[in-house]
């Protein structure tokens, strides 16, 4: 998988097309990744005690990786990840503009 934790992403389908943010959470297994502020859902919260009222939360739900580019360091575009071995350590780079990206 390209993207990692902490990666600045782009997302390139749905609702919130063109925004950008950094990746809070990924899911290898499932293939997806949770940008905190984007994909909002609002999720209905049942009350917790006798009293106390129910509430309407909203919530980052999870964005499948081929809908979000790694955003360039340089451009600031969206780019597609290429890899090379750099010393003896595989590293990510940027393909528009081969700049490194770890």
């Amino acid at each position: 998988m390209k993207i990692k934790k902490g990666d600045t992403v782009q997302i390139i389908a749905g609702k919130d097309r063109g925004k950008t943010g950094k990746v809070g959470r990924v899911f290898p297994k499932v293939n997806k990744v949770i940008i905190p502020g984007l994909n909002l859902f609002k999720s209905h919260q049942r009350p917790r005690k006798q009293g106390q009222k129910g509430q309407v939360v909203e919530k980052s739900m999870p964005t499948h990786i081929s809908n979000v580019m790694v955003v360039d360091p340089k451009s600031q575009k969206p780019t597609r990840i290429g890899r090379r071995l750099e010393g003896e350590k595989m590293k990510r780079y940027a393909i528009k503009s081969g700049q490194l990206i770890d």
